[in-house]
């Protein structure tokens, strides 16, 4: 009866079953992978949010399938605070940047094909892949002395079944940003290849410093088919306004036909609401706060994270550009299963283990830099402790 697409294991892990039974206990887990930004403390305005949302034109249903023009034309300003000039023609407004995917798959690939995504990285894409039954085939990010993306690498997964390279900029959760040189080769080889390039890059806004290599969008890139992925839910933390978008750039004839298959997928579902189009100017004129309010946050507990940690020390930071994660390498005393599972039961933190991530070896947590800072200062004490005290 059932479609084999969503044929996954459903059942709780040992994490689920323990996280359960705390919080139905009623103690107080400190939680280092929460990610929702209306949960952590951050202060917003309800009127600059909410009153947009209010416009008496929001009652008229003129649906666009690229979305209404004021809405794509506030987008181009979030372009254009990066350097890059773009059209409101060449953007379409999507429910998410999930949807956004599931619709550059539909757009892009058959079922069976292949798109190439960055590994370690969000689980995401494995689930989108197989609900548009294509696969995602994973290429590796190395690190060094920074984290590096490889474009022979990347060539060497290719087959005659690959569509489409993503990559992810900054990378969740590495917080990795895609470098010119990094861009000038994926460029040359997706357009030799005839493959499309896919930039995820939602946490584009949250640097964790300057940076004059770092691409500020894969829409600069020359030669293939590109796509840049963005939206309001980490762009103005505000995930319940759901509003994600596409923007196209790449040869007139690609680009041309690429956009007409888009409406043709935007028109099958029109799936974006019209009041969170209508307050979009204003959401996104009001998303300059929050982000300052972000910005203070994940820097200041990064911080945190690498004075506690040291450097004589068994833990240790992986180099972190961007975004709201960052990663904590620590003493391979435990398995990751054995350390996230020891710390919530001894120590009551939950964290995510490396494995969620798909990263190469043992033993890697990652930790939210969204909590307020005393809770995320106590968290990281509270690990560096489990570490010395099994050390």
């Amino acid at each position: 009866m059932f479609s084999r697409r969503t044929a996954w294991d459903r059942s709780s892990n040992r994490l689920t079953q323990l996280l359960e039974k705390k919080r139905a206990a009623g103690g107080r887990i400190v939680d280092l992978t929460q990610t929702n930004p209306t949960q952590v403390g951050f202060i917003y305005s309800p009127s600059a949010i909410l009153a947009p949302l209010a416009d008496a034109a929001s009652l008229t249903y003129e649906p666009d399938p690229a979305g209404l023009y004021l809405a794509r034309q506030a987008v181009t300003g979030v372009f254009a605070r990066r350097g890059v000039q773009i059209s409101p023609d060449d953007i379409f407004l999507t429910a998410s940047t999930s949807e956004a995917y599931a619709w550059l798959f539909k757009l892009l690939a058959d079922a069976g094909d292949e798109v190439l995504v960055p590994q370690p990285s969000y689980p995401l894409f494995d689930f989108l892949g197989r609900l548009e039954d294509i696969d995602t085939v994973g290429y590796p990010l190395a690190l060094d002395a920074d984290w590096a993306l490889d474009p022979a690498v990347v060539e060497s997964r290719i087959t005659s079944r690959s569509r489409a390279v993503a990559v992810v900029s900054p990378n969740n959760p590495t917080g990795t940003y895609l470098k010119e040189r990094e861009l000038g080769a994926l460029s040359a080889l997706c357009a030799r290849s005839g493959l499309a390039l896919i930039g995820d890059e939602v946490f584009a806004e949250f640097p964790h410093g300057e940076d004059p290599d770092r691409v500020s969008s894969v829409l600069l890139a020359e030669g293939p088919l590109v796509f840049s992925l963005g939206g309001l839910s980490k762009l103005a933390g505000l995930p319940q306004l759901k509003l994600g978008w596409i923007a196209v750039a790449g040869p007139r004839n690609e680009k041309q036909e690429a956009k007409e298959r888009l409406e043709l997928i935007a028109d099958t579902f029109l799936s974006v609401n019209t009041p969170v189009q209508r307050a979009a100017p204003e959401l996104l004129r009001a998303a300059e706060e929050i982000q300052r309010q972000i910005l203070r946050r994940i820097r200041g507990n990064l911080r945190l994270l690498v004075e506690a940690v040291g450097k004589a020390s068994p833990f240790r930071v992986l180099p972190c550009e961007g975004g709201w994660t960052a990663v904590l390498q620590v003493p391979a005393i435990m398995t990751e299963e054995e350390w996230i599972l020891t710390l919530l039961e001894k120590e009551n933190v939950l964290a995510h283990p490396g494995y969620f991530f798909d990263f190469p070896a043992p033993a890697y947590l990652v930790l939210s830099l969204l909590p307020a800072s005393d809770e995320f200062q106590e968290g990281v004490s509270r690990i560096l402790a489990t570490g010395e005290g099994r050390a």
